[in-house]
């Protein structure tokens, strides 16, 4: 995509057509979404007592089977800790991980079994030395992990997190007010995010930026408790302004039962939002572009060849088109492209939104855009990591700048690696559409992320292709 107007349009409409200047419209007030001053996050509790608590239980069920400690200790230590359960999101009770625990440390004892049977068949494990390591590494771990926990509630119960309530202004009363009652969770509301001025339980109100802002610092607030359905009411913004100041959100549920829900807090049950400035990295996601990418350009090597062909034939030389675009956490890289269009100077290249209805196209390159064939060799910006197959749409700074300053959450979109195509594309959001829009759909993306959506956009992508619309 290339650019035509040199400013750019008013929130929720699309860029202007070529040659028809577009009023720019001042920044929307967002006294709710000003960035609060950037903090170090809340640093989570230290792994390191679980690791040796689950390590003292291991300990503890291979010195069971007599005469075995010193053969079964390793390998033990090394199953246990490689099939530990993974760290709740609050301090959990001992008794609520009791089943997973037992099963996790059973799968562990049945593995240890099968190697010792396999490398050192004279010293095989009996069913009864495995069921009683099994019994003796449950009981240890029960006893470390709730001594650990123990703890942990303690210093939670001698510090709570000051916490800010956003929401409607009843509902967020009512949570608010739910708790303060029940301070084991270690949370302590200290003031409400509404438009109503009312008091709550004794909490002030906050209705301005500059009041957030003061609350963040004078109460080192670490937590948010996000009501449902702010988080999708236009509290985003807000949402992810704190976030990327340090704190930890929580979308809380206060009217639904939601008996899915994994968490619950004083009575209510909550999740965890991952809408900080930093996306986790994940393995899973560069794995697959690696070998969905890496495949289709051995398969479409034909295909390019014969597209670069034609285009130098018909358009002269220059085939490629290269492009500064901007990447994950504003990183600058080059994009590429077959050359459908030819700017008249870099002023142009740098600020002239869409050409996509440029009559001036031959009628090969415009199939190439239609079909979208000339993005094909951003593949190989995929596969050098600069970008992703999935994730919100690359734009030259120019526009990064114009946007950020004008769309509540577009610069939120660059804290995931750019993409190929993404949630916004596969619901029609591509060439002159809203740029409000575009930023709505790639954040909801971000924050919902898992590698299965990725798949699906992929699949929703190739059916788009078979009727394709342009760029």
């Amino acid at each position: 995509m290339t650019a035509e107007s040199t400013v750019p349009p008013p929130a929720g409409q699309a860029p202007g057509r070529a040659g028809r200047p577009v009023p720019v419209l001042p920044p929307r007030a967002a006294a709710d979404s000003r960035p609060p001053a950037r903090r170090f996050p809340a640093r989570p509790p230290s792994p390191l007592p679980l690791l040796v608590a689950d390590t003292a239980a291991a300990l503890a069920g291979a010195l069971a089977p007599a005469g075995r400690g010193p053969l079964l200790a390793v390998p033990l230590v090394a199953l246990s800790l490689l099939l530990r359960p993974r760290r709740a999101s609050r301090v959990p009770g001992v008794l609520d991980e009791l089943p997973v625990l037992c099963g996790r440390i059973a799968v562990v004892w049945l593995a240890l079994g099968a190697l010792v049977a396999a490398c050192a068949p004279p010293y095989a494990l009996s069913a009864r030395d495995l069921l009683l390591g099994w019994a003796a590494q449950c009981a240890a771990g029960v006893v470390c992990r709730a001594a650990v926990y123990r703890r942990r509630r303690l210093d939670l119960l001698r510090r709570p997190r000051a916490a800010l309530v956003i929401g409607p202004a009843a509902t967020a009363r009512r949570v608010a007010a739910g708790v303060l009652r029940h301070p084991r969770h270690g949370i302590r509301p200290v003031a409400i995010v509404a438009d109503d001025p009312d008091g709550a339980a004794g909490l002030p109100v906050l209705t301005t930026g500059e009041d957030i802002e003061r609350a963040l610092v004078r109460h080192g607030v670490r937590e948010v408790l996000a009501v449902h359905p702010s988080v999708r009411t236009g509290q985003g913004p807000l949402l992810r302004a704190l976030a990327a100041s340090g704190c930890t959100v929580w979308e809380v549920d206060a009217d639904s039962p939601s008996y899915g829900s994994p968490d619950r807090l004083a009575g209510f049950p909550c999740r965890r939002l991952d809408m900080g400035s930093e996306w986790r990295d994940d393995f899973g996601k560069r794995v697959l572009d690696v070998a969905v990418s890496g495949a289709l350009l051995l398969a479409a090597g034909p295909l390019l060849l014969v597209c670069a062909v034609l285009l130098r034939v018909t358009e002269g030389p220059g085939v490629v088109f290269r492009q500064e675009r901007i990447g994950r956490h504003g990183r600058p890289f080059t994009l590429l492209k077959f050359r459908t269009h030819r700017p008249v100077d870099a002023h142009e290249a740098a600020t002239r939104w869409s050409v996509a209805d440029d009559r001036q196209m031959s009628w090969f390159c415009r199939f190439l855009r239609r079909t979208s064939l000339d993005e094909l060799l951003q593949l190989w910006n995929v596969c050098r990591g600069d970008m992703s197959l999935v994730g919100p749409r690359p734009e030259r700074p120019y526009f990064v700048t114009r946007f950020s300053r004008t769309y509540p959450g577009y610069a939120a979109r660059h804290r995931m690696p750019v993409g190929i195509t993404g949630l916004a594309q596969v619901h029609g959001l591509r060439g002159d559409t809203s740029i409000e829009d575009r930023a709505r759909f790639d954040n909801a993306y971000i924050d919902d992320w898992s590698l299965w959506q990725d798949v699906c956009i992929l699949l929703r992508t190739v059916a788009a292709l078979v009727r394709p619309t342009g760029s």
